[in-house]
């Protein structure tokens, strides 16, 4: 996967566009202003800088050398700093509770792995933190606007209390968007959202 996405971001042209995801520019406020904020699997960059430009402290990780290269393009021709590692979900790791804020967006994880890799995020998360998702859900094969062809690698409404436990949903819901993001997410696709609330 790793050469995939090296390929993919090695283009000129974002792959996903410059501008942040919706749903990150309309929740990203229900975190502390000012708070630390993680982007796992970040890719180019785009909701991260938007972070940093909002005044959140930014971290982010991504496999893909290619991705963080036009991160920090992106975040210096805006002029912020963001901190962005070259890891994969399985060797991450970061004290707990130093975060206030989890954006996880398209974040999809091998079925294999993504279970014990979001509780060891969400573990990063203080209590009382923010997780801010959105991926594509388990009837995206029915659309053509992107997202892995493997079903075990979507999401259903219904498994995410299981994926997250111990939080409180503000929101949650399975919803038919018209996606316009780059080059890659393209049309009407349907996503999972939600935000969650870590319990104290």
């Amino acid at each position: 996967m790793k050469e995939f996405w090296n390929e993919r971001y090695a283009a000129e042209a974002f792959a996903y566009g410059e501008t942040p995801n919706v749903y990150v520019e309309e929740k990203l406020s229900e975190i502390a202003e000012g708070g630390k904020v993680l982007f796992p699997a970040e890719g180019e960059g785009r909701n991260a800088v938007y972070a940093a430009t909002k005044g959140f402290e930014v971290e982010a990780f991504d496999m893909s050398i290619s991705g963080k290269e036009k991160a920090l393009q992106l975040a210096d021709k805006l002029g912020v700093k963001i901190r962005y590692e070259l890891k994969n979900l399985k060797h991450i790791t970061y004290p707990e509770a130093i975060f206030d804020g989890l954006i996880l967006i398209y974040a999809h994880f091998p079925a294999d792995i993504r279970k014990e890799g979001f509780h060891k995020l969400c573990k990063s998360l203080k209590p009382g933190g923010i997780v801010i998702f959105e991926a594509f859900a388990k009837d995206q094969l029915q659309y053509t606007s992107g997202g892995p062809k493997n079903e075990a690698m979507l999401f259903s409404e219904e498994e995410i209390p299981e994926l997250f436990p111990d939080f409180t949903f503000k929101e949650i819901g399975t919803h038919i968007i018209d996606l316009e993001e780059g080059l890659y997410h393209i049309g009407k696709g349907s996503v999972v959202r939600f935000v969650g609330i870590k319990s104290e």
